[in-house]
């Protein structure tokens, strides 16, 4: 009988890079595809915008920039990426990972520096839930910086999930039937937010993000809080999904299948005549021009 044959630990470690390579490769063609065709879908990006991706540090926003540089060299309309991080002065932040990383990339870059994260601390009660004051605060000082940069999109990092759970939170709890759009313009014309990872699987961002070894910055501010009302509707979608494989994406449909003759709301259908009217426009909160937050000390790197 022939000695068995015994891989090498060299022979094991390059077969595990080429498996890790071809499910890199397999991940970024499907969320290149997906983001391809949100933007389509949505006319989220045009020829000559210049647009701003919000980077936190987080899993999202780290895929957003990377599938969207890597579109920008084949996109059939040319347009400007700008990556811009709002540093909050969270106690223990590694204000150098994002520089870092940056560099590297050799895209142009922004760092705000401003000191929201006492501002919360001093507001929000002990216990109380952040992320309202939070996002309220840090909305304000980007689009004002988008506004003030020549900025004509803002991108942001929200996925699929995030969609059906904020679709879900206003039903809960809002009494609204409403969730992120792909697409939110101001009244004023002062801001437009696109969201290009709206097609997108939390599961395979976070995947891609963990085969990319992105450098993650956890959010201690409001990551550290138990028992938020959005974490009790990821757990309910996680379960559906295990149990349930598919009810995510019928359910996704469902907000781009919308009947308005077939709900109750008589702003979006007009029941006595039987037709569609406008409804109601939702914008973007933008922030007073008249009252720009004091930036304190900006710091503007770029390469």
């Amino acid at each position: 009988m022939p000695d068995a044959i015994i891989a090498s630990p060299e022979s094991t470690s390059a077969e595990r890079e080429r498996r890790q390579k071809l499910e890199t490769n397999k991940l970024q063609k499907r969320l290149r595809r997906e983001v391809g065709q949100a933007i389509a879908d949505f006319s989220m990006i045009e020829a000559g915008d210049k647009v701003m991706c919000c980077l936190s540090g987080g899993k999202d926003s780290y895929a957003m920039l990377d599938i969207l540089m890597n579109l920008q060299k084949s996109a059939p309309v040319s347009f400007e990426l700008i990556a811009v991080n709002l540093d909050q002065k969270q106690p223990g932040f590694p204000e150098e990972v994002l520089p870092g990383y940056l560099d590297n990339l050799g895209i142009e870059y922004h760092i705000i520096e401003k000191d929201t994260y006492s501002i919360v601390k001093d507001k929000v009660p002990e216990g109380k839930t952040t992320c309202g004051l939070c996002s309220r605060l840090r909305r304000g000082i980007l689009y004002n910086f988008a506004e003030e940069h020549g900025v004509t999109k803002i991108a942001l990092g929200h996925h699929r999930d995030d969609l059906l759970e904020t679709l879900f939170l206003n039903m809960f709890y809002g009494g609204k039937l409403k969730t992120m759009p792909p697409v939110l313009h101001s009244d004023d014309g002062r801001n437009t937010v696109i969201r290009p990872l709206a097609y997108s699987r939390e599961k395979d961002i976070a995947r891609y993000a963990a085969l990319r070894e992105y450098p993650i910055i956890p959010c201690n501010l409001c990551g550290s809080q138990e028992n938020l009302q959005r974490q009790v509707i990821k757990d309910m979608f996680q379960g559906w999904d295990k149990q349930h494989p598919g009810r995510l994406e019928t359910m996704f449909r469902a907000i781009c299948n919308v009947e308005p003759s077939h709900l109750a709301d008589p702003e979006l259908y007009d029941f006595r005549e039987g037709k569609r009217l406008g409804g109601k426009r939702q914008a973007v909160n933008t922030a007073d021009p008249v009252e720009t937050p004091d930036f304190g000390r900006l710091d503007v790197l770029n390469i």
